[in-house]
């Protein structure tokens, strides 16, 4: 078999590192209704380490590949493809199957996603349906495509599809991750302040740099109030909560009277807990964000086009280096880990 007929990908065939590995394997071909897609780049989230460390109890396929976002070009298609034509650049979609409206599945079983239970994009060349990609954005590089579908588009849902976030407002994130980063920006582009709390001076220092109106340098206790000062005590009118578990406490109480918490990430603990003195009488709204559909990334995607959005990436490592990649995403990017095939 020539080296034109064969591709590299990674994948997992049981839960655990050590049962991570490359293999070369032939390239699949488009079915009808589906391309062939060149990967440039696969930007990593936390979700990614944790599918391929434990599985996450989904119901995965095995050999698995993991990760779900991808941005690449469309080398082939299949028959009665008419979104896609051989040459367009696009981006992955997280959730498939969610085109638009609100969330599909049921209460037991939410829609299935890219890079679990889903097959993913680690790979030299995928296969995958017209109907779960989008186009990608002109005014940016494929290395910065690859960290829309998640990342990017999880701050846009909460922020624009959601929060209707505009100017006078406040939008306070937490840390200094990819969605944190993306919402920082995202804020920016509508007019909000934001106010950006992370335990590292250099972070902060960085996030200064890409329009961050105030950072306060995290710690027990006063953190809230450093919040409350810069805000004369009227408090965020949006806050991305990447943290989780306790940390909602502090959220809300920072928010402003009638203000909206996303609960996004839960890296300090999955329980949940929200005294109602804080939510009863400031008509506070909780919503937990799944990322979104496909028509939000599509609405995103222009609007990168109409501003001066930049993605942050903080390290990229070749297909080779996945294990290295790995361990920068474990260590707390500024900004996204990808992964270029190049």
């Amino acid at each position: 078999m020539s080296n034109q007929q064969i591709m590299k990908r990674w994948e997992i065939s049981a839960p655990g590192r050590k049962n991570l590995s490359m293999r070369i394997l032939p390239i699949p071909q488009p079915r009808s209704g589906s391309v062939l897609v060149k990967v440039a780049a696969v930007a990593l989230n936390s979700r990614d380490s944790h599918v391929i460390d434990n599985g996450m109890g989904l119901p995965l396929e095995f050999p698995f590949v993991p990760a779900s976002d991808m941005s690449g070009t469309v080398v082939a298609v299949g028959t009665g493809v008419t979104r896609f034509k051989e040459g367009d650049r696009v981006v992955s979609t997280f959730v498939p199957d969610w085109i638009d409206g609100p969330p599909r599945g049921s209460a037991r079983a939410p829609s299935p996603t890219l890079g679990g239970p889903y097959q993913g994009v680690l790979a030299e060349l995928v296969t995958l349906s017209e109907a779960w990609l989008v186009q990608a954005p002109s005014s940016i590089d494929d290395d910065e495509a690859s960290t829309l579908p998640c990342a990017g588009l999880t701050a846009w849902s909460a922020l624009v599809e959601l929060g209707s976030v505009h100017s006078g407002q406040t939008v306070l994130v937490h840390g200094t991750g990819g969605v944190a980063l993306f919402g920082l920006q995202i804020a920016k582009t509508h007019g909000a302040e934001v106010i950006v709390i992370s335990g590292s001076d250099d972070k902060l220092s960085r996030a200064k740099s890409i329009g961050a109106d105030h950072c306060l340098r995290r710690s027990p206790g006063d953190w809230v109030e450093e919040v409350l000062r810069v805000t004369q005590d009227r408090g965020a009118d949006h806050i991305l909560e990447t943290v989780g578990g306790a940390n909602l406490n502090g959220s809300l109480a920072a928010l402003a009277p009638g203000g909206r918490v996303s609960v996004i990430g839960v890296q300090a603990g999955f329980e949940l807990s929200a005294p109602a003195a804080q939510v009863l009488p400031k008509r506070a709204t909780i919503q937990g964000i799944t990322v979104g559909h496909r028509r939000a990334l599509e609405d995103f995607v222009r609007a990168i086009d109409r501003t001066s959005l930049k993605p942050v990436i903080d390290g990229r490592y070749k297909m080779e280096q996945l294990p290295e990649a790995l361990a920068h995403l474990e260590r707390g990017p500024f900004g996204k880990v990808i992964v270029t095939m190049d």
